[in-house]
């Protein structure tokens, strides 16, 4: 895969699943409680740039020791279990 192909391939499932979730709903609400616009952009931008940086460090010192199927199915098993521990109300 290309460079130009997994940025873009990237780029559209981030943007994707962001939409509507609860990090662009809390920036959201700091915009709208009269904050400097500017502020709250490349604070929430810094974020998940971080966010973004640790998981590529993380995903690719991990596939050194585990392979990449172990690891989508487990991070598969944690996503339902997060949205199970949500759904009861335990976060």
């Amino acid at each position: 895969m290309s460079f130009w192909q997994a940025l873009l391939a990237t780029f559209s499932l981030v943007f994707l699943a962001e939409l509507g979730d609860k990090t662009q709903l809390a920036v959201f609400l700091m915009a709208a409680q009269d904050r400097p616009l500017w502020g709250v952009f490349f604070g929430s931008a810094l974020a998940l740039v971080l966010s973004s940086l640790i998981a590529v460090l993380l995903g690719t010192t991990l596939s050194r020791f585990i392979s990449p199927v172990y690891i989508q199915k487990g991070a598969g098993i944690a996503f339902v279990f997060i949205g199970f521990l949500l759904l009861a109300g335990k976060l």
